[in-house]
């Protein structure tokens, strides 16, 4: 089933301003921004999530991301701020996806590992292990930011209206808002989407949201909100660069190094 079908049988007759030559229903006019994100080939992102634990810990990510899916998968993120807690990471995190080989630039990595180079190479599936604990995070990051994946979820929602149009990064756009209930919005995603997503939002039951989508259907920016027992969770990306030629390429070849053994982290 489409994500248009999903959301088609939500019921939702909330409508939504002129979409090009056609008018559709506002739960209608989300499902096909999902179907369009899906068809992107590449798009930078610009975006910060902040969130707070009901144990008084509070956290920071901010950073922006150059995507592509031709003609291999390619993915650059550069994380100015990482802060949890009392922790952070000095001079932010930069990561980089080709294919199945990732490479993560990460100071406090390099000083824990004794790495002498200032990247590191590795399997995605090495650093999925959680061996290297800074790196894996670094990357989790990523999923925070994915295009595809944030519409998605809000094809969940019961409750979608479209409630007004505005200028987004200089297009005009159609301003939509609702909530999703995170345990069925996390069913929609892959498999390899599904289990991420319902880590960093499995603590909320419903998440707010705000989506502005362009004359094409593309979204040029989505807000998610979220509180549960003294917890809360925000964030904003902001999106460009739909479909336009980008250059991901690896770091140069003496600036990498292979991630280390294990033995010393035991």
């Amino acid at each position: 089933m489409s994500a248009a079908s999903v959301v088609a049988l939500t019921g939702c007759g909330s409508t939504s301003p002129q979409l090009g030559n056609v008018k559709l229903a506002a739960a209608e006019a989300v499902a096909q921004t999902a179907e369009k994100a899906e068809a992107v080939t590449s798009y930078t992102v610009d975006a910060v999530a902040e969130f707070s634990h009901s144990k008084g810990e509070s956290g920071k990510v901010q950073g922006r991301m150059v995507y592509q899916s031709k003609p291999q998968l390619g993915v650059d993120v550069t994380l100015d701020t990482v802060a949890f807690g009392e922790n952070s990471l000095p001079g932010g995190a930069r990561a980089i996806l080709l294919g199945d080989t990732a490479y993560v630039k990460v100071d406090a990595l390099k000083s824990a590992t004794g790495a002498t180079k200032p990247w590191i190479k590795a399997s995605v599936s090495d650093l999925d292990g959680g061996h290297q604990s800074e790196a894996n995070d670094a990357l989790s990051r990523v999923r925070q930011f994915d295009l595809a994946a944030a519409v998605k979820l809000v094809t969940a929602s019961k409750d979608i209206k479209a409630v007004g149009t505005e200028s987004v990064g200089g297009a005009d756009t159609t301003h939509y808002s609702g909530t999703f209930p995170v345990d069925e919005a996390v069913k929609l995603l892959d498999d390899a989407k599904r289990a991420p997503a319902a880590d960093q939002l499995g603590e909320f039951k419903d998440i707010k949201f705000d989506l502005w989508a362009d004359a094409e259907s593309l979204p040029r920016k989505i807000t998610l909100n979220g509180s549960a027992e003294g917890g809360s969770f925000n964030a904003t990306m902001l999106f460009k660069g739909y479909n336009e030629p980008v250059e991901i390429s690896a770091p140069p070849a003496n600036e990498v190094g292979e991630i280390p053994q294990q033995k010393n982290f035991n």
